[in-house]
């Protein structure tokens, strides 16, 4: 057994700096659990509390059952994937991936066959005796997971292991990450930037920000029913358009039109915290606009039309961008994604909001024109506008549910 328990674990540093605070998350035996957030989340000082690179300052860590606080990282039976490679080049990718195993003085024969056999499983047979030097950057990544594989240990650890190959390669590399972890059923833990990485990697994903961890799940829960304005902003690409709104009734007034409320939304709503509220943010992802033409039916959601300033053409599909006429939603949640994301300083769109909406591939909106849209209102989200906190009530999964956020964390929308 190698289930990972943080329970109320933190990391301070001497000055008083707090990069994790009381995280409490179990990662069963077997898993693949992403952390991910923006740069500065904590998301690598856990993981290298894990492998023992950093002191834990309070709270248990817990690697199939016993207390591991004060083990040295040799002891915890891990093996790590850094983010640049690591490798040795002056080895040949053989001795590389056998070097861990001869300084445990491992019998060579033994060294031999463990590292053939993950050399099989990484499609490396042909490269064993080339240097890192003569290998493309996807071939180094898979020797790096060959040393780590070979050592079969309890807990793989991976510290954003893709960030330094192109985008092609990562999306590669990505799909034979999830068939290793698949097939030798290694409890991992994964730390990365890419929310894309998250989704498609992960059997549960845990969410950081600013040290606290914000909400854990099963991707599909993430997407669907966020927490919070942070979640909600940070999870799916492109991501969620935010949009000031007001509750009346059975439905939400919104700058593209009064949006009906769905029942199943509205039951959620009152049992969530949205009984008595009038001003909340609205949350709508651009894969739920559609090109009114090509709805059937549309009694189910909202028709407006709208100009669309750009459309960007990715072949299966369009992206349309257009202006609506509301003052942009603030918060410290979204300008913190923003930072991350390094859009913070780009020029804005003038007097209103812009919002992104993913059109099918036979959509006839152009370039200039006015368009005539459509949106699933089964899928709106809703949010507190002071909080930031999802209206539709909690679906935390699993454990590792998100402590009451600091007051620092509040939201508003201008008047």
């Amino acid at each position: 057994m190698a289930e990972i328990q943080f329970d109320d674990v933190t990391k301070r540093y001497a000055d008083g700096f707090e990069a994790v605070k009381h995280l409490n998350l179990d990662v069963p035996d077997g898993e693949l659990m992403i952390l991910v957030g923006p740069s500065g989340c904590g998301k690598s000082t856990a993981l290298r509390m894990v492998a023992g690179l950093e002191d834990i300052s309070a709270g248990e860590l817990k690697i199939g059952g016993a207390v591991v606080n004060d083990l040295e990282p040799k002891d915890r039976d891990i093996a790590m994937v850094f983010q640049n490679y690591a490798l040795y080049p002056h080895m040949t990718v053989r001795d590389n991936m056998g070097f861990a195993l001869k300084l445990a003085k491992t019998p060579q024969e033994e060294i031999n066959r463990k590292v053939e056999e993950a050399a099989r499983i990484l499609d490396l047979e042909q490269h064993l005796d080339r240097k890192p030097a003569n290998l493309s950057g996807g071939q180094r990544q898979r020797v790096a997971m060959g040393r780590a594989i070979v050592r079969s240990p309890s807990v793989f650890l991976m510290d954003e292991p893709l960030s330094n190959l192109d985008a092609k390669l990562r999306v590669q590399m990505r799909t034979e990450i999830s068939r290793i972890q698949q097939r030798l059923e290694t409890t991992t833990i994964y730390v990365t930037h890419d929310q894309t990485e998250a989704m498609t990697l992960g059997d549960r994903i845990a969410v950081m920000r600013a040290g606290i961890l914000q909400q854990v799940g099963p991707p599909s829960d993430l997407y669907g029913s966020p927490n919070n304005l942070f979640v909600a902003g940070f999870i799916g690409s492109p991501s969620m358009n935010f949009l000031a709104g007001e509750l009346d009734g059975d439905s939400v007034k919104l700058p593209i039109g009064s949006v009906p409320i769905p029942d199943a939304l509205r039951s959620r709503l009152q049992s969530g915290a949205g009984g008595g509220r009038k001003g909340v943010i609205a949350g709508l992802r651009p894969e739920h606009f559609e090109d009114a033409a090509l709805v059937a039916d549309r009694s189910r959601g909202i028709t407006f039309k709208a100009k669309i300033d750009v459309l960007e053409s990715m072949g299966s599909e369009f992206y349309a961008y257009f202006v609506v006429a509301s003052d942009r939603v603030a918060s410290t949640e979204l300008e913190e994604l923003a930072r991350d994301a390094g859009s913070v300083d780009l020029p804005s769109t003038g007097d209103g909001t812009q919002v992104t909406a993913r059109l099918g591939a036979d959509s006839t909106a152009r370039h200039g024109a006015e368009a005539e849209l459509w949106f699933d209102s089964h899928h709106l989200q809703l949010f507190d506008a002071e909080s930031g906190e999802s209206l539709l009530g909690s679906n935390r999964s699993g454990n590792g549910a998100a402590p009451t956020p600091p007051a620092s964390s509040s939201a508003s929308t201008p008047s």
